[in-house]
C-alpha cells in the first residue's frame, strides 16, 4: 500500500520506516524539502539531520505535504499538533479527500514552558478539529498515548501485552487502521467510539508527561485489564 506520512521528526521517521519495513511504499511529507535536506545539524529534539537518516532509508520518498498526500492511499499525521491543521491545508483538500488519516498528533502547548499544557481539551480535541476542517477525510485517532518506538513495535515492552486505542467516525476506517496496528504487533486494540473520544486519549498526555518525568524514560504504556 502507498502511504503518505506528514512530519519528519521522530514519530514520522519511526512510523515511516516501520511501514516501509512491512513492505509499504512510503513518502514522507514536509513543508520545504530543500531546506530540510540542507540541514546538517541535529534538530531541536536532538535527532540526527534528516538527510543522514534518509541515507539509511533510501526507499522512503520525500516530498512536500501535497506530494506526500497525493502519493498516499493511507495518510499519517505525525506533525507537531500545533502545526497539524496548517500541514493538512498545505497537503490540499483534493489530495486528502476520502482517504484514511491516522492522526497521531497531540495538542501540546509549549508556550508556557515545560511541561506543556494542551491547547484544546475537555469539550474538543485536535482529532475533532481535523475532522471538522476536512469532513471528507476518514480521521482515526490512534497511537498518541505512547512514545514513537512503542507505537511501531509494542514488543519492546512487556512482550507487547499492553493497549492501544482508536477513535473515529468511520467504522471501516477504524477496521483498516486496526489491521495496520496488528501488523505492527499490537494485540489489544480498543475501539473507544467516535472521534469525540479522542478527547480522552489526548487529555492523557499531561499524565503521560509526568510519568515520563517520574520514571526517567518514556518506555511505558497503559495495559487495560478486564
Amino acid at each position: 500500500m502507498k502511504c503518505g506520512v506528514f512530519g519528519t521528526g521522530t514519530v514520522g521517521r519511526v512510523i515511516g520506516s516501520r511501514l516501509a519495513e512491512l513492505g509499504h511504499e512510503v513518502t514522507i511529507g514536509t513543508r520545504d524539502v530543500d531546506t530540510l535536506l540542507a540541514r546538517t545539524e541535529p534538530d531541536t529534539m536532538g535527532n540526527e539531520p534528516f538527510v543522514s537518516w534518509r541515507g539509511m532509508h533510501p526507499k522512503i520518498g520525500i516530498g512536500t505535504f501535497a506530494e506526500a498526500a497525493a502519493a498516499g492511499e493511507l495518510l499519517v499525521n505525525a506533525t507537531n499538533g500545533a502545526g497539524s491543521l496548517e500541514a493538512l491545508h498545505a497537503a490540499g483538500e483534493e489530495n486528502v479527500d476520502n482517504k484514511i488519516l491516522i492522526d497521531i498528533a497531540n495538542p501540546l502547548d509549549f508556550s508556557g514552558g515545560m511541561p506543556p499544557s494542551l491547547f484544546v481539551s475537555n469539550t474538543d480535541s485536535l482529532g475533532e478539529q481535523i475532522q471538522r476542517a476536512f469532513p471528507t477525510v476518514r480521521v482515526v485517532k490512534a497511537l498518541n498515548t505512547m512514545n514513537a518506538f512503542l507505537m511501531a513495535d509494542p514488543s519492546l515492552l512487556a512482550g507487547g501485552e499492553h493497549s492501544v486505542f482508536v477513535s473515529g467516525n468511520d467504522g471501516q476506517a477504524k477496521a483498516r487502521v486496526t489491521e495496520i496496528l496488528r501488523s505492527f504487533g499490537w494485540k489489544d486494540v480498543i475501539d473507544l467510539g467516535d472521534i469525540t473520544t479522542a478527547r480522552g486519549t489526548e487529555m492523557y498526555l499531561p499524565l503521560w508527561l509526568r510519568l515520563w518525568g517520574a520514571l526517567g524514560n518514556g518506555t511505558f504504556n497503559i495495559s487495560v485489564a478486564r
